[in-house]
C-alpha cells in the first residue's frame, strides 16, 4: 500500500536508499539549499522501501521546484536509481487536493526526466504545458583523447593556448583547500561575473564535493599572483564545470583559456569521463569548447477545474494558436 505524505526538511527524508544519481538529485543537495534558507514542501510517495519525492516549495502561485541558479538540472528524488511511475502517478494525483499549480523548471529530456512527470501528472488529470525554459551545451567526449579532442576546436582557440599557456603557472587540486578558494573568491569579485549569488553554499557545496571525491579545482597565478580559478566536479561518467572566473585586469594573458584546457586534459585522460557539462546558458565561448546543445525545460501542471489557472490556460491556447498559424 502506497504511503502519501508531506515533509517540510530534507532530515525527513532519512531511512530510505535514495540514488545520489546526479550532482543536483541528492538529499545532500536539497539540505544545502534547505539550509541556505529556501523552505522545502516535499511530496513524498512510498511503498515499503521504495519512495519517490518531489522537492518543492511553495512559490508565488502554486508550488515549484525546489532550486537555485546553481543546479543545472532538476530531477525527483528516487530510491535505488529506479523510476516508480506508479509512485510518481499516485503522488500526482494527491497533489491536485494541496495545490493548483505545479512548475518544474530546469527540466532535462535526454534521461527521461521530463516524460516521467508530463506523463504523471497528465495522466491523473493535470493540463501539462511544456516549454523551453534555458540551454545546455555539452561535449560527447565520444572516446577520444584529449590530445584528439583539441584538434578538432577552432583554430583560434588553438592559436590563444599555444600563444598564451606559459604566461600563467597552473595547479590542479581534488582536495579542497580553504587558501585556494579564498584566492577564488577573490579573483570572482575582481571578474566581468555579477556579484554571488550565495558563496556560503558554493562554499560548501564545494567542501561536500571534494569529500566524496567528485571535486576538481584549478588555479593560475602570473608573477605569483593569482589569476583565474575554475571550480568543476567528476561525478557519473561526466564533467561539471560550476564556476570559472578571471582578473579582468589578466584578461591579456587568457588565463581561463589555459585553465579550461588543462582541466579538460584532466578529465578526459585521467578521469575517463564520458560528457563534459557546461551547465545552463548561451555563452558564446561555450561554443569552443562544446559541440551539442540540449534544452531544458519548464513543466507548468495546473488543475483545469480551478478558476486561477483559467487565464494562463487562455494564454496557453492563444500561444499555440499563433504557432499554428505560423506553421510553427
Amino acid at each position: 500500500m502506497t504511503a502519501i505524505s508531506y515533509h517540510h526538511t530534507v532530515n525527513d527524508l532519512q531511512g530510505l536508499d535514495w540514488s545520489g544519481a546526479h550532482p543536483f538529485a541528492r538529499v545532500e543537495w536539497f539540505a544545502l539549499l534547505e539550509n541556505s534558507g529556501l523552505k522545502p514542501l516535499l511530496a513524498m510517495a512510498q511503498e515499503g522501501r521504495a519512495g519517490i519525492a518531489l522537492p518543492l516549495r511553495k512559490g508565488k502561485d502554486g508550488l515549484e521546484a525546489l532550486t537555485n541558479w546553481y543546479a543545472f538540472t532538476w530531477r525527483e528524488l528516487q530510491t535505488n536509481g529506479l523510476a516508480n511511475h506508479t509512485l510518481l502517478e499516485e503522488l500526482a494525483e494527491d497533489l491536485a487536493t494541496h495545490t493548483h499549480r505545479v512548475t518544474f523548471t530546469k527540466l532535462p529530456a535526454e534521461d527521461g526526466t521530463l516524460d516521467r512527470l508530463s506523463h504523471a501528472f497528465h495522466h491523473t488529470g493535470w493540463r501539462v504545458i511544456v516549454e523551453p525554459c534555458d540551454t545546455n551545451h555539452v561535449l560527447h567526449v565520444a572516446g577520444r583523447s584529449y590530445a584528439e579532442f583539441f584538434a578538432d576546436r577552432p583554430g583560434a582557440l588553438r592559436n590563444t593556448l599555444k600563444r598564451k599557456a606559459k604566461k600563467v603557472d597552473v595547479t590542479l587540486s581534488t582536495q579542497f583547500d580553504a587558501g585556494q578558494w579564498v584566492e577564488y573568491e577573490a579573483i570572482y569579485a575582481e571578474s566581468w561575473k555579477p556579484e554571488e549569488g550565495d558563496p556560503v553554499l558554493l562554499r560548501n557545496f564545494a567542501i561536500n564535493e571534494s569529500e566524496a571525491g567528485r571535486y576538481r579545482f584549478a588555479i593560475a597565478h602570473h608573477d605569483g599572483a593569482p589569476v583565474a580559478a575554475q571550480f568543476w566536479t567528476v561525478d557519473g561518467g561526466t564533467a561539471y564545470i560550476h564556476k570559472l572566473a578571471h582578473r579582468t585586469d589578466a584578461q591579456k594573458l587568457s588565463p581561463g583559456t589555459t585553465l579550461t584546457a588543462a582541466l579538460f586534459q584532466r578529465v578526459i585522460d585521467t578521469d575517463g569521463v564520458e560528457w563534459v557539462d557546461f551547465g545552463t546558458g548561451d555563452d558564446p565561448y561555450k561554443r569552443d569548447w562544446m559541440e551539442q546543445v540540449r534544452t531544458r525545460w519548464r513543466l507548468t501542471c495546473l488543475r483545469a477545474g480551478s478558476p486561477l489557472n483559467w487565464p494562463y490556460i487562455a494564454k496557453a491556447e492563444i500561444r499555440k494558436l499563433v504557432s499554428r498559424s505560423n506553421g510553427v
